[in-house]
């Protein structure tokens, strides 16, 4: 692999991306997706011809009359809807446009250019998940909705980097490409209104001819990713995990439908937490339809699970994402909730509630039940995803840092209102019962105020209190233009921004060792893929956490859409993979 300029020219050229400031002056934008103006053709789903044609569904003569009539009722179901304007948020031309647009399968592409040099600490590899639907859609479609797929980009010394993407092998879409075209439900673009219910009815029945087969997940696999137990697990919170298996190439395979060696008989949400010094990943699941409507689990660092502990909830909330800290989980309960009767009504059934207070549940992590949870109203709070938590036992508190979204549904439904994604810090009195928040970036005005959305603070100090975290700019949103460096104690940001027209996603930090005390805390690099809109090109980018100065980019073979999280798995865990 080459370098295509000395280090000094290198740094130079990328020292313009590093800006300090305590208050960036960052524009709120609309909370939908818009399309990119560019001079090159959107970007399109796979073309049948690139792929082998499904093979003849072996069906009986009445499972054959069966999917023939079921057909004609949803081609019928679909020109209704043709008829009625989709929602932004539901619209596949606004969902999927651009670099939001799905890609085919990249099979290993080694020696990559590299720009830099690769940190020796970076021995293993970086994925990252993302939706990336396999068929194109035949109606509503959200973002959220898309088939998972990781990519991978491996490093393995002497400056060499390799690059694959893959789907996850869901049941969900091994069965449509069999039939070549989609037929499960989309949980957020299809499932709104009376059409929504008539999918529900079109897909369970077709479960009951035999033509589809739901009772092994109906999951995506496309948000989340941990590696556990010598196991890389990819998640969307509608299902239970996959294995996915890195080999020796730098390509990956899909194992399976993952149960923790049938204990897990349940979803679980797209972000477990894995304790830095016990090595236990704790978790949710949540159900939407019957009670219990959350439990809490936990799995000792073997791979043991701990009985369910049911938390009492009085409607299904839609909960993404929680926190740990060395004792306690943090459970958001906050006003988003799934109201399936709003369907009926023709409406969408995952909606605010604006009656609901909002509260957060802090649990010891060693709970046989919920007895003893308490429970700190905070109202008007959304965290769609929560950074990190510690306690502060001089004070009795739970300190918790989040992302505090308005409007609290905008990302589901569309609003006319400007979203913001505010970094929060959030007070928990556990003596008190009471709670206090305050923004973290301070700013005089709206028009300084910045959208932090997607990222991390260094997991080795996961749980306990932390100085940094790296943020991605939603700006403008959904895009992400670059990422924030923040001191959660003085406010002060530091940014470093990809530049024109170049977008990336979350910002992944890997320490540098496993060091986590003092100074250390920012010692590490920051991992992103990075799209360029004028030339249509992606890299990934190796950044500095203590300098936010570049250190090497790797030229990537193919487009890579914008995702959503990831993990890095050091070259001694990827030998030890189960």
């Amino acid at each position: 692999m080459s370098l295509s300029m000395s280090p000094a020219n290198f740094s130079q050229k990328f020292s313009q991306t590093r800006k300090p400031s305590r208050r960036a002056k960052i524009r709120c934008s609309p909370s939908v997706l818009t399309f990119p103006k560019h001079n090159f053709p959107t970007p399109t789903l796979p073309k049948p011809d690139t792929c082998p044609p499904p093979a003849a569904p072996q069906w009986n003569f009445l499972q054959r009359a069966a999917a023939k009539t079921l057909d004609a009722f949803e081609s019928a179901l679909v020109s209704r809807e043709l008829h009625h304007t989709l929602p932004k948020t539901a619209d596949p031309r606004v969902q999927i446009a651009g670099n939001f647009a799905p890609v085919p399968e990249q099979p290993v592409c080694h020696n990559l250019h590299v720009t830099g040099t690769i940190p020796d600490c970076l021995n293993g590899v970086y994925v990252r998940n993302g939706a990336n639907p396999l068929h194109e859609p035949v109606a509503g479609h959200h973002l959220f909705d898309g088939d998972g797929m990781i990519h991978a980009v491996t490093f393995s010394g002497d400056n060499s980097a390799s690059y694959a993407c893959r789907f996850t092998e869901t049941q969900r879409l091994i069965q449509e490409r069999e039939l070549g075209r989609p037929v499960f439900p989309k949980a957020i673009g299809e499932l709104h209104g009376h059409s929504g219910i008539a999918r529900l009815l079109l897909f369970y029945t077709r479960g009951l001819c035999g033509l589809v087969d739901h009772s092994k997940g109906t999951g995506v696999a496309n948000a989340g990713l941990v590696y556990f137990n010598q196991r890389l697990l990819a998640m969307s919170e509608d299902d239970l995990p996959y294995q996915v298996r890195l080999t020796p190439s730098g390509d990956l395979e899909t194992v399976g439908r993952y149960d923790f060696d049938e204990q897990l008989n349940s979803t679980m949400i797209a972000h477990p937490k894995i304790d830095p010094v016990s090595k236990e990943l704790f978790a949710l699941s949540y159900d939407v339809v019957q009670k219990p409507y959350l439990k809490y689990f936990k799995f000792s660092g073997d791979g043991k699970k701990s009985p369910d502990v049911e938390i009492p909830l009085d409607s299904p909330t839609m909960m993404h994402d929680f926190a740990i800290t060395e004792n306690f989980v943090v459970i958001p309960d906050q006003q988003v909730v799934f109201k399936l009767q709003e369907m009926v009504k023709g409406g969408s059934p995952m909606v605010y509630d604006k009656n609901k207070k909002s509260r957060f549940g802090i649990l010891p992590k060693n709970a046989e039940n919920a007895e003893n949870i308490i429970w700190v109203d905070c109202p008007d709070t959304f965290c769609f995803h929560l950074w990190n938590a510690w306690e502060e036992p001089e004070t009795d508190e739970v300190v918790v840092i989040g992302s505090c979204m308005t409007p609290p549904d905008s990302i589901f439904n569309e609003s006319n209102e400007n979203l913001k994604s505010v970094l929060s810090e959030i007070r928990l009195n556990l003596k008190t019962g009471r709670s206090k928040k305050r923004s973290i970036i301070q700013s005089s005005s709206s028009s300084e105020e910045i959208n932090l959305e997607a990222g991390m603070v260094n997991r080795n100090r996961l749980g306990r209190k932390t100085r940094y975290a790296y943020l991605a700019i939603a700006e403008p949103w959904p895009k992400v233009s670059g990422f924030a460096k923040v001191d959660l104690s003085t406010g002060e940001v530091e940014e470093f921004i990809y530049g024109d027209r170049r977008y990336g996603g979350e910002p992944f930090f890997v320490p540098s060792d496993s060091t986590s005390d003092g100074e250390g805390e920012d010692a590490g690099y920051i991992l992103s893929y990075v799209h360029d809109e004028n030339t249509w090109k992606s890299e990934l980018l190796v950044v500095n956490a203590t300098s936010l100065k570049l250190e090497a980019s790797v030229e990537l073979p193919s487009r890579v859409p914008y995702g959503f999280h990831g993990t890095f798995i050091s070259a001694t865990d990827l030998e030890n993979q189960a």
